[in-house]
């Protein structure tokens, strides 16, 4: 938790109490499902929030925006963010039933009334958003057919609507055929090793 406060030092007390109260429902479920590996579960904070959070250092959510989670997992990053915007609507999709179930259960306990979730395909998603975000799903190259007619075309963010994805390692190959891309290194947001090779990826749609 006080990695979180170091970061983000603007926080509401509703906002730290549900920050720490992930602290308390991951692991919870995590007894029962593996919505984090198991290995990885006491690093919850940095590994997995704080990386969430990564975004809004990269791009200041305005009010009203509207965010798709794609492959969302176990709510990462669109939970976090949630409850960094509470202002911005996310919209949480996966395929993976088990793992929805500890979503709904975090927004219902954290009484987040701007997240919904969908059990379902991407191609099931209706509606359109001002961006989608995503941590290590899948290349570009395979999201962006997913995803490019979900984005709005007007915009009332600092930057064009787009994809905004959460990536680690060589981007090199996976980025050589997108010319708009805007690579950001984490480590210039955060001193946490974690973040020495992981990166933001945006692409304006």
């Amino acid at each position: 938790m006080e990695h979180i406060i170091k970061y983000f030092c603007n926080l509401t007390d509703t906002q730290k109490e549900q920050f720490k109260q992930l602290g308390e429902i991951y692991p919870e479920w995590n007894e029962k499902i593996n919505v984090i590996s198991r290995k990885d579960i006491e690093n919850l904070y940095v590994n997995h929030i704080l990386h969430s959070l990564s975004i809004a250092k990269f791009l200041n959510f305005e009010d009203g925006t509207n965010v798709l989670d794609f492959g969302t997992g176990g709510g990462f990053p669109g939970i976090p963010l949630a409850i960094y915007y509470p202002n911005v609507q996310f919209h949480l999709v996966d395929r993976i039933g088990k793992k929805l179930r500890v979503v709904q259960d975090v927004v219902d306990r954290l009484s987040l009334k701007n997240v919904t979730v969908q059990h379902g395909d991407i191609k099931e998603v209706k509606g359109k958003y001002d961006f989608v975000v995503s941590r290590a799903v899948m290349t570009l190259d395979e999201m962006l057919p997913l995803v490019r007619k979900l984005i709005k075309k007007d915009m009332h963010n600092a930057m064009p609507n787009g994809v905004i994805c959460l990536k680690g390692g060589d981007l090199t190959e996976e980025l050589k055929k997108h010319k708009d891309v805007l690579v950001d290194n984490l480590d210039v947001y955060f001193d946490e090793p974690f973040f020495e090779t992981k990166k933001i990826v945006y692409l304006p749609v």
